[in-house]
């Protein structure tokens, strides 16, 4: 029974037989942007053995046996250009249900002479995989297949296609479906061996008491949307996928295969910097909106944005060139690679706060850097500029994040700025900051979330740290975590407890170094401090002093915190005070030689 919802949503429990045969009316497609069909012998064998047990469980010819099997969902709707049914979800297990049957028809019709079960079973699987001539029944048209992939690989949908039409594959053939239907085939052709009477069971069970539930809606936004709440089967679809499709759809035929290649090489590139294409796709729609010049805090659904406001941005040309350009930033954060023609990437003080950039507690810190970064490198100042933009923009968030430890509160200003960040070398920071002696307050014992970056900028600061942090460390307690009591007599726990997580009792250190000095005296970890690459960590080898106490902490809390608070100030005064020398055109010095031959100036 079929309900419909506000959304126009249809629920429709149904045999495998009426919803194949449906097909008919609607033919069933799979889209584009869907993935592969990727199911494996393991798959296959399993559908198939569940199958026979449960007929051998139950009598298929019993009308008054109501148990039914249920193999799961699909999600689809209708194409009101093609009036195609595409499947959103289920395309794996209705690939599958084809290949089955087709594996079953063929092994009847097989068969030299015919009983009347086998010609009403064959004439009844015909029905699920093609169209029938409505006034006898029959099927003219072995090519008028119910179901076709449009997914980006013509060389496997054709094999799809051949296999329903002609019963065969290629044994030597390494493709799903084609392994697939060949299993099909044998595990069909022993079974039928094994249970010659029983086998018609089975055939009725698949076709009458297997039962899925069919999800139709509207419209494909909808569809998709039940799919994402559905599935939990693995990855769910990305918005990617369906970009994918959309301009591989709309380029034309000569240019596909060019097309295919760059996103592969794309989508691995950014997997190996741990990203991904769908996270390219955000970051670029940040600095659409900046050019846009939208700082709304509600961030758009990128599916909405591209395909409903923006389609042009998704089919322009430079798309995938500007996606590339915008993994560069990764290329030098987590690869340390130079950039062709940009001086930046090699440039250490800017690889520095990039660093300190990505301990920030979320991806806020993303949108400027990117959108400055796509909006000016081709400028003659950029490497400069973009290093004291850089060293303003962490100053700013590490001051935000000590004044209000909460991840939202800066969202609004970074929107803000990255508008602001659209094609000029020094856009506005309309960050509210708190005043000095908080700041100071809150650097001495900071909330743990911004710790890790407060390192970093303590290491860069020390002049003796000429490369950038190992990229294994941790944060090595001086003073350790787990003490022994003779370490501070006449010391409360709580005390303790407290100044062990100050500022001062904390360094970046190597993981294997860490794991070795353990909760060591610091006489004993001196040795472990000394092998040590951070400078500031290194320095500690070279105390003379053979304990470290809570006064030690104290007193180190007090030189970091000014030292932090110095550098910080530093960075935004340097910003503040900084401009960008104004370059004169052509136009402009024509002007100026025109005024002065008038006396003007």
């Amino acid at each position: 029974m079929s309900e419909k919802s506000s959304t126009s949503l249809k629920n429709i429990k149904q045999e495998i037989s009426s919803f194949l045969e449906s097909g008919a009316e609607n033919k069933f497609l799979i889209p584009e942007y869907q993935r592969p069909y990727a199911w494996t012998i393991d798959e296959v064998t399993t559908l198939f053995e569940d199958l026979v047990e449960f007929s051998e469980a139950n009598d298929a010819t019993d009308n008054n046996n109501d148990k039914t099997y249920f193999i799961g969902s699909i999600v689809s709707f209708i194409n009101e250009e093609t009036r195609e049914r595409e499947i959103i979800d289920g395309q794996q297990r209705i690939t599958s249900l084809f290949l089955l049957l087709r594996a079953i028809y063929t092994n009847l019709d097989a068969v030299t002479n015919k009983n009347d079960i086998q010609i009403n079973l064959i004439r009844r699987i015909s029905h699920t995989i093609w169209e029938n001539n409505k006034l006898t029944g029959n099927i003219d048209n072995y090519e008028k297949i119910l179901i076709s992939s449009n997914v980006i690989n013509e060389k496997e949908n054709n094999i799809l296609k051949e296999i329903l039409k002609t019963g065969k594959a290629d044994e030597k053939s390494s493709d799903a479906y084609s392994v697939n239907y060949l299993k099909f085939q044998e595990l069909y052709g022993k079974y039928s061996k094994n249970n010659p009477i029983g086998v018609y069971n089975l055939i009725l069970t698949i076709l009458d008491k297997t039962i899925l539930l069919s999800i139709s809606t509207e419209d494909e936004d909808t569809a998709l949307t039940v799919f994402s709440t559905l599935n939990d089967r693995g990855l769910p679809l990305a918005d990617a996928d369906i970009f994918k499709a959309k301009i591989y759809k709309k380029l034309p035929l000569e240019k596909r295969k060019d097309f295919i290649d760059d996103w592969k090489t794309l989508s691995e590139d950014a997997e190996y910097l741990e990203e991904s294409i769908q996270s390219l796709f955000y970051y670029h729609m940040f600095y659409l909106r900046a050019q846009l010049k939208d700082d709304k805090t509600t961030t758009p659904g990128i599916r909405n944005f591209y395909l409903k406001d923006h389609k042009e941005e998704l089919f322009n040309s430079d798309i995938l060139i500007r996606l590339d350009k915008i993994l560069n930033i990764w290329r030098v954060i987590r690869n340390s690679e130079k950039i062709e023609n940009e001086p930046w990437s090699e440039n250490l003080d800017i690889r520095k706060v990039l660093d300190i950039l990505t301990s920030y507690p979320n991806e806020f810190w993303k949108y400027p850097v990117i959108t400055y970064y796509l909006a000016n490198s081709n400028k003659e100042t950029f490497e400069n500029d973009f290093l004291k933009f850089l060293r303003k923009l962490s100053s700013t968030l590490i001051m935000k994040y000590l004044e209000t430890p909460t991840i939202n509160a800066v969202k609004g200003e970074i929107l803000k700025l990255n508008v602001s960040c659209f094609d000029t070398l020094k856009p506005d920071f309309k960050f509210q900051l708190t005043n000095e002696d908080n700041i100071k307050k809150q650097l001495k014992n900071p909330n743990g979330k911004i710790v890790r970056m407060l390192l970093k900028l303590m290491a860069y600061s020390n002049k003796n740290q000429t490369t950038l942090l190992p990229s294994k460390w941790e944060i090595e307690h001086i003073f350790p975590q787990k003490w022994q009591p003779n370490y501070c007599l006449n010391k409360s726990d709580d005390e303790i407890k407290e100044k062990i997580e100050w500022i001062g009792n904390k360094v970046p250190f190597e993981k294997k170094l860490n794991i070795k000095a353990s909760n060591g005296y610091f006489s004993k970890k001196k040795e472990y401090y000394s092998k040590s690459n951070v400078a500031v960590t290194k320095e500690l080898s070279q105390k003379t002093q053979t304990d470290w106490v809570l006064d030690d902490i104290e007193q180190n809390s007090y030189q970091v915190v000014e030292m932090l608070n110095k550098k910080l100030d530093e960075w935004i005064n340097n910003y503040t005070a900084s401009s960008t020398k104004y370059q004169a055109t052509a136009e402009d010095l024509a002007k100026i030689a025109e005024l002065k031959k008038k006396g003007l100036i």
